[in-house]
């Protein structure tokens, strides 16, 4: 490849649609908002959900059921594959996994899953554990302490 190659390369990017500048540029006269009517207006933007003055859907339909979602407790998981990058003997908790950006930092409770081999002892504090989890964290020598 040379340098007078560099010269007939594609745009990275698309060009922006230039509307309502005349018929020749494709989208003139009305802009492509059709004619007339509410959408056609400056300014104009659409409540989700509503349907001109209509009942919406989403009114209409019977309620039925309880949810329990304000209520959830979410759990940042982590495996015990990945608790093989600590060194033998360490302390493993939700911060240190923080720091390290294996689990998101706004988590505030950690739970431990089983999946994948542990090779190494280690002190692993969590708020839950999975009974095969727990089994190969002790398995390898370490302990599993389990937080409030």
């Amino acid at each position: 490849m040379n340098l007078e190659d560099l010269n007939n390369l594609a745009t990275p990017h698309k060009r922006r649609m230039r509307k309502a500048r005349g018929r020749s540029a494709g989208k003139g006269k009305t802009a492509g908002r059709g004619h007339k009517g509410q959408k056609s207006r400056s300014g104009y933007s659409r409540r989700y959900g509503h349907e001109g003055g209509q009942m919406p859907l989403f009114r209409r339909l019977p309620k039925r059921g309880f949810t329990n979602a304000r209520f959830k407790v979410e759990y940042a998981i982590v495996n015990v594959s990945v608790l093989g990058a600590f060194d033998a003997g360490a302390e493993v908790d939700l911060d240190v996994l923080k720091g390290k950006g294996i689990v998101p930092r706004g988590a505030t409770r950690l739970k431990v899953l089983g999946k994948g081999d542990l090779d190494r002892a280690l002190t692993v504090r969590a708020h839950r554990f999975s009974a095969k989890a727990k089994e190969l964290i002790a398995g390898a020598g370490g302990t599993a302490e389990e937080l409030a």
